[in-house]
């Protein structure tokens, strides 16, 4: 790692299948969610409920990855300067294919589930909207866990909690 972030077109120093289960799981929920949503939008009186269950569940999976990447990134803060926009969008802190990964798993969640709530804006699939907050939660646990921040020299350490 090195003491200066790196530009947007370079990547940090870390291995590119590091967090590699945050990833499958941020691609398993954005299936999950298209297959719920689609059967939702077709037939939202026999699969409406179904749509909403899925999409709470993600937003519940979603919400506790996001509370224990916030809390990972304050401890890291006392040690190092951790960027919100480096913690929860991987902005200069991971390599490319893993903040295109996530960063696209996310896009998708947020088009799938607003198209839902639009197709059916008064029935339950509706809730579909709850469902992104997964691939936010796991962008925060994986900037937590293995984003590359910038460390703080010793006088600055301790500070930032």
């Amino acid at each position: 790692m090195t003491d200066s972030p790196p530009t947007d077109d370079q990547s940090p120093d870390i291995d590119e299948r590091a967090g590699s289960g945050l990833v499958n799981a941020s691609f398993a929920g954005t299936g999950a969610l298209l297959v719920a949503g689609v059967a939702g939008v077709a037939s939202p009186d026999d699969f409406g409920g179904l749509t909403a269950i899925v999409s709470g569940g993600l937003f519940a999976v979603g919400v506790v990855a996001f509370l224990y990447g916030y809390a990972a990134g304050v401890v890291r803060s006392g040690d190092e300067h951790v960027t919100l926009a480096g913690l929860f969008f991987l902005a200069q802190t991971a390599p490319k294919v893993i903040r295109f990964r996530l960063r696209i798993a996310f896009a998708v969640q947020i088009v799938l589930a607003v198209a839902a709530a639009v197709a059916r804006p008064y029935t339950s699939v509706a809730f579909a909207v709850l469902a992104p907050m997964l691939g936010l939660g796991l962008m925060a646990t994986w900037g937590a866990r293995y984003g590359a921040f910038r460390p703080k020299e010793p006088s600055e350490r301790g500070r930032g909690r």
